[in-house]
């Protein structure tokens, strides 16, 4: 029997969609023959159609004029989803675009199957927002409501560690109890489960809110925005003495889902006057260029990519940033990465311990922890694994596809059961 139902893996970086039939699991080409789609959007200054995914990038990175958008699932269960800004010429939700992103995704899964779907199996981090149920249980229905303005007609939810168990199962052996590790873009999940003989049983599940865009944020404050000003200081506009440099415009533009609201005429008026106080104004008038130039994505992505290179090669990576000041650039050791990533390797070791005492599992007991999600690929995460469990084997599943696979199979089973 065909299905109506489309799993969705809506990511904070990626997405994907997929469907299971009798034939078996099938990955929906939704990005040019691709299996996933970045999470991105583009709306050009000349108010034409929203680009998606690899488009919006490319727009992007050929200097078109327009607004450039990542990272929306960040902004779930907070107010500035249904905010409406100016975006190129047109006053717009971020709520109104993720309804968009998930209407094109639909469309497009549909002309690739020849299927029509009402209804629409979503993976969800285990918890949007860490310890504020009120404002997670506000990001759900927020998610709901951007389904069904999207055309379908219902939504369901599950896990997103649970979907990637459901999908992960047969990887060890027989009744072995095993810990899902997912760390996607934006949040942190875990789930402990044990192989069952249709589905594993969960024995507990948790998550904290942080990914891989907190990781390319604490590289980012600590390796690139010291060369745009931070940490310097100002001189007073009356008096003596100085005055350290804000953060905060700082840690919005280290902050993907922030970036497009920097660009204001209040924030540029206000670092045009920290340039003109600064004590090293040539560093400051940097940022002053990023804000006008708009290049705050572009300074993203720029340590994203030193982020990865140093997390793969013992050399390290480096930070390209001549797009700002010809020559500018910051090397990132992997020595200076554990630096900036050691908050972050606490709470995630703090998290997956967790999953374990809410399970009533010793880390002894566990047989194998299985990595999913793409900033599980980060050298500190295997890491913290091997030091949580010494006694399990570390497997690595597919890093983007995981979780839709089982959101896929989910719902194969629940089309099954009725």
């Amino acid at each position: 029997m065909p299905t109506d139902t489309l799993a969705i893996d809506f990511g904070t970086s990626n997405s994907a969609a997929a469907i299971a039939t009798a034939q078996g699991l099938h990955r929906i080409p939704i990005e040019r023959g691709a299996e996933t789609l970045p999470t991105a959007v583009f709306f050009p200054a000349d108010k034409g159609a929203m680009r998606l995914g690899t488009a919006a990038a490319e727009a992007l990175i050929a200097g078109e004029e327009g607004r450039y958008m990542r990272a929306l699932k960040s902004v779930l269960g907070l107010s500035l989803l249904h905010e409406k800004r100016l975006i190129c010429g047109r006053r717009r939700t971020l709520s109104g675009i993720i309804a968009d992103f998930l209407s094109e995704l639909r469309q497009r899964a549909e002309a690739s199957t020849g299927l029509r779907f009402h209804r629409a199996l979503s993976g969800r981090p285990v918890h949007f927002h860490t310890a504020d149920p009120d404002k997670d249980a506000r990001a759900e229905a927020d998610l709901r409501a951007c389904y069904l303005a999207a055309g379908f007609d219902a939504v369901d939810f599950l896990p997103e560690p649970e979907a990637a168990a459901i999908a992960c199962q047969g990887m060890g052996a027989a009744g072995q109890t095993g810990l899902i590790v997912d760390i996607g873009g934006g949040t942190s999940d875990f789930s402990v489960f044990r192989t069952g003989a249709a589905r594993p049983e969960i024995l507990a599940s948790h998550g904290i809110r942080l990914g891989g865009t907190d990781f390319d944020h604490a590289v980012s404050m600590t390796h690139a925005m010291p060369h745009l000003g931070l940490g310097g200081q100002l001189r007073r506009q009356m008096g003596a003495g100085l005055l350290p440099v804000p953060r905060a415009p700082y840690v919005d533009l280290a902050t993907w889902a922030r970036i497009p609201f920097l660009y204001t005429p209040e924030t540029r008026r206000m670092v045009a006057d920290m340039a003109r106080l600064a004590v090293e104004p040539s560093r400051m008038g940097r940022f002053a260029t990023v804000l006008e130039m708009e290049l705050g994505h572009e300074l993203a992505f720029a340590v994203e990519r030193g982020k990865i290179a140093a997390n793969g090669a013992t050399a390290g990576g480096r930070i390209d940033m001549g797009f700002i000041d010809p020559g500018l650039s910051e090397v990132v050791t992997p020595d200076s990465l554990d630096a900036a990533l050691a908050e972050t390797r606490a709470m995630l070791r703090g998290a997956a311990a967790e999953t374990l005492v809410l399970a009533g599992v010793a880390p002894e007991s566990i047989g194998r922890i299985i990595l999913v999600g793409g900033s599980s690929l980060m050298r500190l995460v295997g890491e913290e694994a091997r030091a949580l469990c010494p006694g399990a084997e570390i497997l690595r599943s597919e890093a983007f596809t995981a979780v839709v696979d089982g959101l896929a199979l989910a719902a194969r089973q629940q089309v099954a059961a009725k």
